[in-house]
């Protein structure tokens, strides 16, 4: 199978997994683009990109769904969409960028292989002023690498009981719109390179962030495919920390 054809498979799947748990799916592109080398100075914008259109599908069938909640939103956001736009200015050396973004692919591993069906029971009183200090890192982090966040927001959210898995779905849709338009704005100002397919990769992402966000909003089984996303991050973070490419 020519390459072309499996990157274009990976990032429907892509697409659909994590639209599917209300995230727009950067780390997952990054990954996709780091293991077929595509550079870095393409590689940030074009997740944040692509963040925009799954993440605004997800958001919205979540919340047709009745998941969202306004109050545990806001203090996230409140510090992180501005926070990403600065982000988004910092140019970072391209082998800092690849070992940084592969201690973060780290993050939806570990969730996807081990904690891909948390429950949590009983909720507790969100503290607006860690959240707000949360977000604003979070926000910084994402416009830097070129992800909207979800990745860790959501494990702060269940760690801290504040919300159960669709609640955080919901959250984590829009505050990663919200960061990917900032950091995006951000990269702008310093100029940013898109691929010559960029057309093509928008369309693939839409659909699979499309028909993820309405089988994540319903009830559908994704556990072997979340493995199977899992081991393509792995693939990235071996080469993204233990190789030069």
């Amino acid at each position: 199978m020519d390459f072309i054809y499996l990157f274009y498979i990976l990032l429907f799947l892509v697409a659909f997994l994590y639209a599917s748990v209300g995230h727009g799916g950067a780390s997952g592109y990054l990954a996709l683009m780091a293991i077929f080398s595509i550079a870095p100075d393409v590689m940030k914008p074009t997740a944040l990109l692509l963040n925009l259109f799954v993440s605004l599908t997800s958001f919205i069938q979540f919340y047709r769904g009745g998941y969202f909640k306004w109050n545990l939103f806001w203090p996230f956001a409140l510090l992180a969409a501005p926070m990403a736009y600065f982000g988004g200015k910092i140019e970072v050396d391209a082998f800092v960028y690849k070992k940084i973004l592969g201690l973060l692919l780290l993050i939806p591993v570990v969730r996807f292989f081990f904690f891909s069906n948390i429950q949590v029971n009983e909720l507790k009183k969100v503290n607006t002023g860690l959240a707000v200090a949360i977000g604003g890192a979070i926000g910084f982090l994402s416009g830097l690498i070129g992800i909207g966040g979800g990745i860790i927001l959501s494990p702060v959210l269940f760690m801290l009981k504040w919300a159960n898995m669709k609640q955080a779905a919901a959250v984590s849709a829009l505050f990663i719109f919200v960061n990917s338009l900032t950091g995006l704005w951000g990269q702008m100002e310093k100029g940013i390179h898109f691929t010559s397919d960029m057309y093509l990769y928008v369309i693939i992402a839409f659909a699979g962030g499309l028909a993820g966000a309405y089988y994540g909003s319903v009830k559908f089984n994704q556990k072997i495919l979340k493995n199977v996303l899992a081991l393509v991050l792995l693939v990235a973070v071996y080469k993204l920390l233990l190789t030069n490419a």
